[in-house]
């Protein structure tokens, strides 16, 4: 499989910079409409690509790239150069409201090359429309809406990828759709898909992780359960106030039938989510945040450290401070920011002592970032984190300096 995607994306490389030689003017540029009413769900669509005279296919896609200088309790490993990702689009719109679109990412750079969405969207109606193929799941915000160009801050919330495994992508089928009415918005989505295994609590981290089950790349074919995962989610938005979104996901994740034989009890693991987004009136002050509940049946034979409740979550502010023509750039923008960040992986308490179950994190990250235009970010950022571990010890202290690129291209 693996070999095929690297030919895949060679071959788009090689088609894309070749047609880099041609002339200009047949060369479009799809923009970002600002002014168009969208939703968090609209985000895998809303990305710039070029498409090439009247060519079927359109190409795009970002990288990111950082620097950092880290350290806990006083221990460094020194700079770091990182290289995080870099991910190409192909787009089509194969007939009237058929479309195509995948993500091809490659994550970290050297080492993993992976198809994050590979979907066809048939539109019968705005309220009611099909998608099949390679989705990424909608359990609040993030997962779909990734994209580094369009963050302030080089790494990306913990309680997300670390807790939750955003980006968590799974072969499936659904249904969504969106309905205008003047200042308000409304969509959901609904699908049935591939899931978790039992690695979310027979993992190298020993406790009850989520992230572990990405690397069953058995999911793609088979369900460790036999039963489909399902992915919900209702969003509601008014132009002068925010987008709030409400998500569900769960299913049963172990396997409990081989061959017509029950060998376990059926396991069930569910998944809330709320985000919300704003923009402050004349301040133009933006704030982004979601927080999620994970409720996991974990086997009565694990020990205590195997949490049954996790939650967590981020807020976003970025307060833009300057927008003038800087360096020669039109419009360049520079933004303050700030993010907050906590995660328990494991809610509850010792039943011997009664006393409280650590597992936590917090973060306090904040940074500034120059963009010379909306799709390239330039950003610094300055993490420090206080980490608990299980039985609740003086906490490992974590500071770091960071400074990353991210762009479209």
């Amino acid at each position: 499989m693996k070999k095929v995607i690297t030919t895949l994306t060679i071959i788009l490389i090689g088609y894309y910079i070749a047609e880099a030689q041609i002339d200009p003017k047949l060369l479009k540029r799809s923009t970002l409409d600002t002014a168009k009413q969208s939703l968090n769900m609209d985000a895998v669509y809303e990305r710039p690509f070029i498409t090439v005279g009247k060519l079927p296919v359109s190409l795009g896609g970002y990288m990111e790239a950082n620097w950092q200088h880290s350290g806990t309790d006083g221990v460094s490993e020194g700079h770091q150069f990182q290289f995080r990702r870099m991910t190409l689009f192909v787009a089509s719109t194969i007939s009237k409201r058929i479309k195509f679109l995948s993500e091809i990412e490659f994550e970290p750079a050297e080492k993993e090359i992976a198809i994050e969405f590979a979907a066809l969207d048939l539109e019968l109606h705005p309220l009611l429309n099909l998608r099949g193929g390679m989705i990424m799941n909608p359990i609040g915000a993030f997962n779909q809406n990734h994209d580094g160009p369009k963050w302030e801050f080089t790494d990306r919330p913990i309680a997300m990828t670390q807790m939750l495994p955003a980006t968590w992508s799974n072969a499936g089928f659904g249904i969504y759709g969106k309905h205008y009415n003047t200042n308000w918005m409304f969509g959901y989505e609904i699908y049935a898909s591939s899931g978790f295994d039992n690695s979310i609590i027979a993992n190298k981290e020993n406790k009850t992780f989520l992230p572990a089950a990405k690397e069953n790349t058995e999911r793609f074919e088979e369900m460790a359960s036999g039963q489909p995962l399902l992915t919900g989610k209702i969003a509601v938005r008014h132009n002068k106030i925010g987008e709030i979104g409400l998500s569900y996901m769960g299913g049963i994740y172990n396997k409990w039938l081989d061959d017509g034989i029950v060998i376990d009890d059926k396991r069930r693991l569910n998944i809330f989510a709320i985000d919300f987004n704003t923009t402050l009136p004349n301040l133009n002050t933006f704030i982004t945040a979601e927080w999620a509940w994970i409720n996991i049946d974990v086997p009565t034979t694990y020990s205590q450290q195997f949490g049954n409740k996790q939650q967590g979550g981020y807020a976003d502010i970025v307060q833009p401070i300057l927008k003038r023509e800087i360096l020669g750039w039109q419009n360049a923008t520079i933004n303050l920011a700030c993010r907050f960040e906590y995660v328990d992986w494991n809610v509850g308490k010792f039943k011997e002592t009664d006393e409280n179950i650590g597992d936590e994190l917090w973060s306090i990250m904040p940074g500034i970032s120059f963009r010379p235009r909306p799709q390239t970010v330039l950003r610094a950022n300055y993490r420090i984190q206080s980490q608990k571990d299980l039985l609740g010890n003086p906490p490992t202290k974590t500071a770091a300096i960071q400074f990353g690129v991210s762009t479209y291209f």
